[in-house]
């Protein structure tokens, strides 16, 4: 398993006596008591059971340095998610953001896309800037299947060896990118919010974590291609334009085809209101007194032409449906605009709302957080401005003339 000479855990046998200081030291458990002590694969070479252990019976052998030359990996290459020849949105995000990260550092920037009869879809993806596309047209790939799929990817990785592979956070995203990080042995960011490229050409991978708390940055330094997953409704698009780049097949072998799923059939989801493509969204906090409430917002949305949406206590209090919940366990939003009606504006919100274009604040605290990332700011009680507003807009007024 380990014959490639990469780093791993090992158990002395001969020199465990097995008293479990291990197992109850380690962080991630990792470490299992059966006959034997086994190494499972959520195993981050963190050190930690070694020092514990009295006996000196674990190490770790194998190599840590970097997998291969990494001057051999150059460019971005962008894996375009389709459905029913269809692209979705997140692609023209993404391969707008791997321009960027490409000019930067004056290398091509290229898409994979998989699936079948999409040589006009990938002629089209052409048009927006691409150095060339990677087409995997095949009938197995018609339908998203895991196996194919990540062979489909890896096989491209190998071919065009790019310094950074770009993948949407949607749920085929989610499911693709780390299956395909393992086979390639690399590094993986999730769900990340905000991508830069250092000189150097390597790719600085900033997401929130602990609830939003702080924003990590995370590099991968000793292997090539650098991943992440980016979050659809962050990064700005890509444009249309001339097209100067070049359509490469790419064929793989029936073994590689195979999966062990077999798709019977396939039932669209009926068309649902989606708050990520609002162009108004109206949005409700803690500062709501009862459930009824929502209706105001709801007549506010109406008067504008827009959806409501909500913090995420109103929605574990049964207030509003899961999918209208904006911020890092919900849904990031960028609308045109965007009026937060009595809510804080605690981190975990605001991550969903930054790239927004105009925010308006309704709050009674004038220290509230939400003031600090808002455009414009009414404060005062929710109560007695949205009836106004909702009067203002029914002489024929705009939000824009108050």
């Amino acid at each position: 398993m380990w014959g490639d000479g990469l780093a791993h855990l090992t158990i002395d046998r001969n020199r465990c006596n097995r008293c479990g200081l291990c197992l109850a030291a380690c962080p991630f458990d990792a470490l299992k008591m059966e006959k034997e002590i086994i190494v499972g694969d959520d195993c981050r070479l963190c050190r930690i059971c070694i020092k514990e252990c009295p006996q000196g019976a674990i190490a770790i052998r194998g190599r840590l340095e970097d997998r291969g030359n990494r001057s051999l990996y150059q460019g971005v290459m962008v894996v375009a998610e389709e459905f029913a020849g269809t692209i979705h949105p997140v692609t023209y995000e993404l391969i707008g953001k791997g321009s960027q990260l490409a000019a930067a550092s004056g290398q091509e920037v290229g898409c994979l896309l998989m699936g079948h009869n999409l040589r006009s879809q990938a002629e089209e993806l052409l048009t927006y800037g691409l150095d060339w596309v990677y087409l995997c047209d095949h009938p197995a790939l018609a339908h998203f299947r895991i196996e194919p799929y990540t062979a489909c990817l890896a096989a491209a990785v190998d071919r065009a060896k790019p310094s950074t592979v770009l993948v949407g956070a949607t749920p085929i995203g989610r499911s693709l990118a780390p299956r395909a990080a393992v086979r390639l042995r690399t590094g993986l960011t999730a769900d990340c919010t905000m991508l830069e490229v250092r000189p150097d050409g390597e790719l600085v991978q900033i997401r929130p974590a602990f609830g939003g708390n702080i924003m990590a940055q995370i590099v991968t330094r000793h292997h090539r291609p650098q991943m992440a997953t980016v979050r659809y409704r962050v990064m700005d698009p890509a444009k249309a334009g001339p097209s100067r780049g070049r359509v490469i097949p790419l064929r793989l072998t029936e073994t590689q085809l195979a999966s062990s799923i077999q798709v019977l059939e396939v039932l669209p989801k009926a068309q649902e209101e989606s708050i990520t493509d609002a162009k108004v969204i109206i949005a409700g906090g803690r500062g709501l007194k009862r459930k009824q409430d929502m209706d105001l917002l709801r007549a506010l949305a109406h008067s504008l032409g827009g959806q409501i949406a909500s913090t995420r206590p109103l929605v574990e209090m049964g207030w509003v449906e899961h999918n209208r919940q904006i911020g890092l366990s919900g849904r990031t939003v960028r609308p045109q605009l965007l009026i937060a009606c009595g809510i804080s504006g605690a981190v975990q919100f605001a991550a969903g709302i930054s790239s927004c274009e105009t925010i308006i604040a309704i709050n009674k605290d004038r220290r509230a957080p939400i003031f600090d990332v808002a455009h414009y700011g009414f404060v005062g009680d929710l109560y007695e401005i949205i009836p106004r507003l909702l009067t203002h807009l029914g002489k024929g007024g705009r939000i824009n003339a108050l």
